[in-house]
């Protein structure tokens, strides 16, 4: 059995950026994980352990956002790679990184990017 698991807009204040004032003011984030695994042994044992642990999941993201980069791409690729390895049994997944109000000289919700399989 497939099965998607979605952990979505898990927020973040952080501190990345191309220009200083974003690396010493910070600016809030929004992150979207989309995983596919065979979870179907947690769908009859309702064990923890036959499942994705959406509270590591949150504490891998955090631990990566708390590592300033310049660009989000350079962000969503270290979340990426970093869930990859530390659960092999992720079939497909997708990461979405939005930097809410982005320093544009004009107004815009977020500057967004997905990476995926």
């Amino acid at each position: 059995m497939k099965t998607t698991m979605t952990l979505r807009n898990m927020h973040f204040y952080a501190y990345h950026g191309v220009m200083p004032h974003e690396r010493t003011v910070g600016g809030d984030y929004r992150v979207t994980l989309l995983l596919e695994a065979d979870l179907s042994a947690a769908c009859s044992s309702d064990q923890l352990e036959d499942t994705l642990n959406y509270t590591g999941l949150y504490n891998l993201v955090k631990s990566e956002m708390e590592i300033p980069s310049r660009l989000i791409e350079h962000l969503a690729g270290r979340i990426y790679s970093r869930i990859k390895s530390v659960y092999p049994a992720i079939t497909a997944l997708s990461v979405t990184l939005a930097k809410l109000q982005p320093p544009v000289s004009g107004r815009m919700e977020a500057a967004e990017i997905t990476l995926t399989d």
